[in-house]
C-alpha cells in the first residue's frame, strides 16, 4: 500500500509498504482523511533518534474500520470512526482519571509521533482510540482530533475565566486558531478579538465571529489595549496559537492582572517570568501561565458532537495522498487557510 513516511531527518517520501494487520485489540483502518499539521513540521525538523524512523506522519485521522482484530467489541467493519491519536498507559494516576494528555508513565507520543501514522491507504490502532462520527464528513472530521480538540481543550482549562462580557485575544487564526475562535463563539459568551498577520486569516475570523481583528504588528498591543483597556486591565484570556517570541510577546503585554495566558502553538517562543517589585513584572500579578497540551477522549466526544451538529467545522484544503509533499511544502511557507487534510 502507499504511506507517505520520514524515512530520514527532515526526508519525507512516499513509499510502498505492506498493508497492516490488525493485532488482539486493534483494528485495520481504511483511511478516508488525515490532517496535516505544523507538529508535523516540528518533526520532520527534530534532530535525529527524537522520533523514530521509518515514520507515516498525521496524527488528525477518519475512516471506515476494515477490519477487527482478536478480542474487539462493540466496533463492526463498516464503521465509520475518528482516531484518538494519544496513547497513555492506562494505569497511572491521571490516566485513570481520564487525563491521558497527562499520562504519568508513557512519554508524550501517539498515532503519527511514535508510532505509524495516518498519511497512508490503511492503518492499524487500537479500538480504544475510536469515537464514532455518524454521517459526518471525512476530511471535515480528521481536523477536529487536534485542530479542534486541542483549542477546545484549552478553552476548558480557561473556562472559569471565560464569562460573559470577558474578553479573549486569539492569536493565529490558522489551523488551531479559526477552530479557537468557532469554539469560544458557540460555548461561550466572551467578545473574541482575532490577531493575524494575513489579511485572509482576520477575513476568515470575521466570516466564524469573531468581534474584532487586529493585524499582527509593531502596534497591534495598543490595537488590542484600545478595546481592553489599559492595565491592569485587558484581556482575561489569551490564546496563543502560534508560540513565538513575537507572539508571546503580544499576549503577555495584553493580559490583565489575573488573566490566563494559554500557550497552543508550540512554535519554540520563550517569554519571560520574574518576581520583580520595583517594576511592571513581564507577566501581570496573578496571571496564570499555561502549557496545555492536545485533549482528553471526552473532550473529543464532545467536539465531534459540535461538528456533528454543524455548530463548528474546519476550513480544510484536500490534497490526494500523491500531493501530499507538495502540501506540507505549502503549509511550511504558510500558504493554507485552516487545515491542509489529505484525501488518500
Amino acid at each position: 500500500m502507499r504511506a507517505i513516511q520520514m524515512t530520514a531527518p527532515g526526508v519525507l517520501e512516499q513509499v510502498e509498504i505492506p498493508a497492516p494487520t490488525p493485532g488482539p485489540g486493534e483494528v485495520l483502518l481504511n483511511v478516508g482523511a488525515a490532517g496535516a499539521c505544523h507538529s508535523d513540521l516540528h518533526i520532520l525538523d527534530a534532530p535525529a533518534g527524537v522520533f523514530p524512523t521509518p515514520l507515516t506522519l498525521s496524527h488528525e485521522v477518519a475512516g471506515t474500520i476494515a477490519e477487527v482484530g482478536a478480542g474487539v467489541t462493540g466496533w463492526s467493519a463498516g464503521d465509520r470512526v475518528a482516531v484518538y491519536g494519544i496513547m497513555g498507559c492506562g494505569r497511572c494516576r491521571a490516566c485513570l482519571r481520564g487525563l491521558e494528555n497527562q499520562c504519568r508513565t508513557v512519554p508524550v507520543g501517539g498515532i503519527g509521533i511514535s508510532r505509524d501514522g495516518g498519511l497512508a491507504d490503511q492503518m492499524s490502532v487500537h479500538a480504544s482510540r475510536l469515537l464514532p462520527i455518524g454521517d459526518l464528513d471525512f476530511a471535515a472530521a480528521a481536523p477536529l482530533t487536534d485542530a479542534a480538540l486541542t483549542p477546545y481543550h484549552a478553552i476548558e482549562v480557561a473556562r472559569p475565566a471565560l464569562r460573559p462580557g470577558n474578553w479573549c485575544v486569539v492569536i493565529g487564526v490558522g489551523g488551531l486558531g479559526h477552530m479557537a475562535v468557532q469554539i469560544l463563539k458557540q460555548t461561550t459568551a466572551v467578545r473574541v478579538i482575532a490577531v493575524d498577520s494575513r489579511p485572509a486569516a482576520l477575513d476568515l475570523a470575521r466570516r466564524l465571529g469573531a468581534d474584532e481583528t487586529v493585524q499582527a504588528g509593531p502596534d497591534a498591543v495598543e490595537r488590542i489595549r484600545s478595546l481592553v483597556g489599559p492595565p491592569p486591565g485587558g484581556a482575561d484570556v489569551v490564546l496563543d496559537c502560534v508560540g513565538v517570541d513575537a507572539t508571546m510577546t503580544t499576549a503577555r503585554n495584553v493580559l490583565s492582572i489575573g488573566g490566563r495566558l494559554m500557550l497552543i502553538g508550540l512554535g519554540g517562543g520563550t517569554t519571560p517570568v520574574a518576581a520583580v517589585a520595583d517594576s511592571p513584572p513581564p507577566v501581570p500579578f496573578e496571571a496564570v501561565v499555561e502549557m496545555p497540551f492536545w485533549g482528553t477522549r471526552a473532550e473529543l466526544y464532545e467536539v465531534l458532537a459540535l461538528g456533528r451538529e454543524g455548530l463548528i467545522h474546519s476550513a480544510v484544503q484536500t490534497f490526494p495522498l500523491d500531493q501530499t509533499i507538495e502540501a506540507y511544502r505549502q503549509l511550511r511557507a504558510g500558504e493554507i487557510e485552516g487545515r491542509a487534510v489529505i484525501v488518500p
